[in-house]
């Protein structure tokens, strides 16, 4: 096992738990206590994990609830939202996940004719609905109140869809083109992305500002699309993602 493959199963084994020891990593993992020590000071140097009392535990940041993220950056996700519905044709089928960045789509979904979107956000449902576009709701747990869903049944759920286009937004990417996810969200926005033809990453600049921090690493920029953004990205970058297209707004 490489190292990438030993610090996502420790990632994935004290996310499950919230904190672990040493001892139980070395035998879970089955590797040496100077291997499992070495990863851990790795992991604790990228700011994912906080080492005390002879384990690791993960460090939590401090997250707006949601209705005040709706509020953040409400001018750029209006643009951004607007511009990502230009990529949105009539009869298309589309995966929209529950950030506050996609639901700035909503009013300009309205005008597209013979749409179906398939999301995890209420609020996205229930607008939709009202103007009599159709609307599959994937259910599960309330993960965020009042509106997004996930868990278990949600990702199941998703899974059972293939769709024209994906349209999402996560908590941070990396100027170099890394996209990071939260645990709560991260099977979810896999599973979407494998079943949609495109996928399309909204974000405005200030995540792009933001450390990676207990977030997992979801996938670059060569499995999107398109990179929908008011960030101004670097030459080097748009010519190391040669597929993927840069849509600044």
């Amino acid at each position: 096992m490489y190292q990438k493959e030993r610090l996502d199963s420790i990632m994935e084994i004290v996310e499950r738990y919230g904190y672990v020891t040493v001892k139980y990593l070395v035998s879970a993992l089955h590797y040496s206590n100077a291997t499992i020590n070495r990863d851990l000071n790795v992991l604790e140097g990228q700011k994912r994990l906080k080492r005390s009392y002879g384990g690791v535990e993960i460090v939590r940041e401090e997250e707006v609830p949601l209705p005040f993220r709706y509020h953040k950056m409400r001018i750029e996700k209006l643009k951004i939202g607007k511009k990502a519905c230009e990529f949105v044709c009539d009869g298309d089928t589309v995966f929209i996940d529950g950030a506050t960045t996609t639901e700035y789509m909503t009013e300009f979904l309205t005008e597209k004719k013979d749409i179906t979107v398939i999301t995890n956000n209420v609020a996205l449902v229930t607008h939709l609905s009202e103007y009599n576009v159709r609307v599959i709701c994937l259910g599960g747990e309330m993960i965020e109140p009042p509106c997004m869903l996930g868990g278990e049944d949600t990702v199941l759920a998703a899974s059972r869809y293939h769709v024209d286009k994906m349209f999402f937004s996560t908590g941070c990417a990396t100027v170099d083109g890394r996209i990071g996810e939260g645990a709560r969200y991260y099977l979810l926005y896999t599973v979407m992305a494998n079943n949609a033809r495109e996928v399309y990453f909204l974000a405005d600049h200030e995540k792009f500002e933001r450390q990676m921090g207990n977030r997992r690493y979801l996938f670059d920029f060569d499995k999107v699309t398109a990179v929908i953004s008011d960030y101004d990205f670097d030459e080097d970058i748009q010519k190391k993602y040669t597929k993927t297209k840069f849509v600044k707004v």
